[in-house]
């Protein structure tokens, strides 16, 4: 009688070994795994030792120590940030004027806390020579870059590059004043327009900057967004502090403490796939349970600061044009390591 000849386990490995790997550093069962395994048509038996096999290897035994240390150092900024919102004003965005260098250095840069700003910009000429006719008359000639399709692409940020499209300024700004509410065109801080000469002189519309905001620096740091309203930037941190003017138009921005990075699910680059607007997202995501969400919308001559690491996802309101800029007289380059897990 001829017996079958026992399964090759290791040929199995490309196909399961991953798999069984990330399982079993999630927690998850062998009998569950098993089970998963037979439905997707291997033998029971085989599935069994496959299981074993790579539960009982060295490299998953390294694997569940560094699981260690990531888990540590997880319960260390989470403690963080459980300390940090328990202060009763925590949910909400601090609203000022003004605000004096030092102090402001002290409590936002240092200490992390969002701030809008509502003194420094409401005189700025930008807020009568940037409505859309305006910038037509001055500019419409122009070609821009903008990105096109992005209701067409779920990961329509990640992807920006392929929705480059070259389009007429004037054709544009029609576009983003009169067209309806969506996210299918957004003229983002990717198109460098500020940087180009025959746009130099929009910024001698800017007028008093927030504090340590150097001027120097304003044409090489400074960005322009324009769209209609429905506009939406997804999830994501920033890899340095920056100042978020509103011309025209409203934006609504919901902020996130970099403390709950752990819930974000950040699995490429600075995005996290939470999206806040996601009627299942706690199906989803169930790791974003209790995470803690600060909610502000920013109006015309209104400049939020966005501190370091801060997720943020941004909703345009109405038809906007605005500016952020992050060139300052204090440090403002930071190094991020980049998750490539997807």
């Amino acid at each position: 009688m001829n017996l079958p000849a026992p399964p090759d386990l290791d040929s199995l490995l490309p196909r399961w070994g991953e798999w069984i790997a990330s399982n079993a550093l999630r927690d998850c069962s062998s009998e569950s795994m098993q089970a998963a395994m037979v439905g997707a048509g291997e033998d029971a038996a085989t599935a069994a030792a496959l299981i074993q096999q790579v539960l009982h290897s060295p490299i998953l035994t390294a694997a569940r120590r560094l699981q260690q240390q990531h888990q540590k150092l997880l319960s260390v900024v989470g403690n963080l940030q459980a300390v940090w919102e328990a202060a009763a004003d925590y949910e909400a965005v601090e609203r000022r004027e003004q605000i004096e260098p030092e102090e402001f250095q002290r409590r936002h840069i240092e200490g992390f806390r969002p701030l809008l700003l509502s003194g420094h910009a409401r005189h700025w000429p930008a807020l009568q020579r940037w409505q859309f006719e305006a910038l037509r008359e001055r500019f419409g000639a122009q070609e821009v870059q903008i990105q096109s399709g992005r209701d067409q692409d779920a990961r329509f940020e990640e992807n920006s590059e392929a929705l480059r499209r070259q389009v007429s300024f004037a054709e544009f700004l029609h576009y983003a004043q009169h067209s309806a509410p969506g996210n299918a065109q957004y003229l983002t801080a990717n198109n460098h327009l500020l940087r180009r000469p025959e746009f130099a002189e929009l910024l001698d519309d800017v007028g008093e900057l927030p504090p340590l905001v150097d001027r120097a620096q304003l044409a090489s740091q400074a960005h322009l967004w324009i769209g209609p309203g429905g506009t939406n930037t997804p999830m994501h941190h920033d890899c340095c502090m920056l100042f978020h003017t509103q011309i025209v138009g409203a934006k609504r921005w919901r902020l996130i403490s970099p403390l709950d990075w752990g819930r974000m699910d950040n699995r490429h680059h600075v995005f996290s796939p939470i999206d806040l607007d996601a009627p299942n997202l706690l199906d989803r995501h169930p790791q974003f349970r209790g995470a803690r969400v600060l909610d502000v919308t920013v109006q015309p001559g209104e400049t939020l600061f966005l501190p370091l690491g801060w997720w943020h996802q941004v909703s345009g309101l109405a038809p906007s044009v605005s500016i952020s800029y992050t060139g300052m007289s204090c440090p403002n380059s930071f190094q991020y390591f980049s998750p490539r897990l997807d």
